[in-house]
């Protein structure tokens, strides 16, 4: 309330000094942004019965691929509600309704280290620039809006953009824990290092069908399967791992 006063004594007078005016605006500003980064409205608790995981990526293993490669699965990020958002067929993010069965894992994330800034000065990130060339948002909801009318004009490839790509231009977007490097990599290495199993049927839905294909090839086929099956899981490492970091035109992110 004072300051509106003051600015108004300053707008009104144009006798006071310049640096005044300067120093209650800066004032003001200062307030608007750290209502904005900080005033954080408080999360629901995880639901899995419901599906809702506020705040978090959630991973599912995949029909067939997932059994030939249990590290391959399918990802979504969830709105601060809950709901999940994923990216499974072109020209479309579906909402509330996670593709390919309910998540097995889940990774909770903290909002507090995603950068909201209001205008180009309200960066709290080191990234700035790129932050604001790359796409910014204002809350953790508007980031997820803004990468999914984005991903409503592209392809489904589950080589070249995938479930992963639209997780990782929403971390992007919300430059999550200071980085602006997110990609399906990163993406599938923070799934497996601080994922969590939403119960014990989740382990078992994930590795039961591998375990069944990997068994039934060694007793039918032999060791060619299982040379066969490294050989897939390696290929398969190794175009995700060129496309990310040799050949960056090739991936989406």
């Amino acid at each position: 309330m004072v300051i509106v006063h003051h600015q108004e004594l300053h707008r009104s007078d144009p006798c006071v000094p310049i640096m005044d005016r300067k120093q209650g605006y800066d004032i003001e500003l200062m307030s608007s942004t750290s209502k904005v980064e900080h005033d954080l409205w408080p999360l629901d608790g995880i639901d899995s019965k419901n599906s809702k995981f506020p705040c978090c990526l959630v991973w599912t293993p995949l029909p067939v691929v997932s059994w030939l490669a249990p590290f391959i699965g399918h990802v979504g990020i969830c709105r601060e509600d809950g709901a999940v958002l994923d990216f499974s067929v072109s020209n479309f993010v579906n909402v509330d309704g996670f593709a390919f069965g309910a998540a097995a894992r889940y990774v909770q994330l903290d909002r507090e280290k995603c950068c909201f800034p209001p205008n180009m000065s309200g960066h709290t990130c080191k990234r700035g620039y790129q932050h604001s060339e790359y796409g910014t948002a204002i809350t953790w909801d508007d980031a997820l809006r803004s990468s999914a009318r984005n991903f409503e004009h592209k392809s489904y490839n589950l080589f070249a953009c995938n479930s992963h790509s639209f997780v990782a231009n929403c971390l992007n977007r919300l430059c999550y824990d200071g980085s602006m490097d997110w990609n399906m990599i990163t993406v599938v290495a923070l799934v497996i290092i601080k994922g969590h199993w939403v119960n014990n049927m989740s382990i078992i839905r994930s590795f039961l069908p591998s375990t069944v294909v990997l068994c039934l090839g060694l007793v039918s086929v032999g060791w060619p399967f299982l040379v066969g099956l490294f050989s897939f899981s390696i290929l398969l490492m190794g175009w995700f791992l060129l496309g990310t970091y040799c050949f960056k035109t090739l991936l989406e992110r």
